[in-house]
């Protein structure tokens, strides 16, 4: 009677596995593919080189738009962390059937067709004078952004007790020494996590990017996409990698150097 639960945690072991496999597998596929010494892409690489490393390290715009997009990358991360965390903290003091409502307002972005909100902005960055900026595409991928960060934080937010708050009040703390000493130890996951998923959506993202990039202000899915359209080398590939090591490596540092363990006040 004991082999049955077994049984099944296997079987379920087993499909995640699977499915882990299917959706992450072809996306690792792009590593190899990087390696081909030919001008075209064979899986697996017929020979091995780093030709096309080479390409992409001494290529000036190659290198441009990869400088780019770390900017757009950090913008976004500031201006969606600044705006989520305050919307979280004050969502968690309104009433249920505000938040509710306002809520939905914040997370619309990640309803909206991206390309909408592309046109929309795009139209609104002409008319003060702001298309081929960094600051403009980061205020695009800001919010897309933002939706997240609200979520990662909000969520860290139901961990924290309200009479942790009273409590230190009632000690005479104020609001300034509450927030530092007792929710932002709390919330600091939330917002490790939101910070990642701001930069990898603002790395990631090339709808809005094609819309309001000029040509020195070009990300590097913006590049990837013009070489794609023109000629499918592996140069392309080589982008890719460098994408997916950087999520890796992201984290890998959330992983390693977040709060594990939040610390409680007794």
């Amino acid at each position: 009677m004991n082999s049955t639960p077994l049984l099944v945690r296997v079987a379920i072991n087993c499909l995640a596995a699977i499915t882990l496999g299917f959706l992450v597998l072809p996306i690792l596929a792009v590593i190899p593919a990087s390696f081909n010494a030919a001008s075209f892409i064979t899986l697996p690489p017929a020979s091995v080189s780093l030709r096309w490393y080479r390409s992409f390290l001494l290529d000036g715009e190659w290198m441009m738009t990869l400088i780019n997009s770390a900017a757009v990358a950090s913008l976004t991360t500031a201006i969606a962390l600044l705006l989520g965390t305050s919307a979280a903290l004050g969502l968690q003091q309104l009433g249920e059937r505000a938040s509710f409502v306002l809520k939905g307002a914040f997370l619309a972005p990640l309803v909206v067709p991206v390309i909408v909100t592309a046109i929309a902005l795009y139209r609104s960055m002409i008319d003060i004078a702001m298309t081929g900026t960094i600051w403009a595409i980061a205020i695009g991928h800001a919010i897309l952004a933002l939706p997240l960060v609200i979520i990662m934080v909000g969520v860290s937010l139901r961990a924290v007790d309200p009479t942790w708050h009273l409590a230190a009040a009632g000690l005479g703390a104020g609001r300034w020494m509450i927030f530092r000493t007792i929710t932002l130890p709390n919330i600091l996951p939330g917002i490790i996590g939101g910070a990642v998923f701001a930069a990898m959506t603002s790395f990631d993202e090339v709808v809005i990017a094609v819309f309001l990039a000029g040509y020195e202000t070009k990300t590097l899915p913006v590049k990837m996409w013009e070489v794609i359209r023109i000629e499918f080398t592996p140069v392309a590939a080589v982008a890719a990698t460098f994408m997916i090591l950087l999520a890796m490596s992201l984290f890998l540092v959330v992983r390693t150097v977040g709060p594990r363990d939040v610390e409680r006040p007794s």
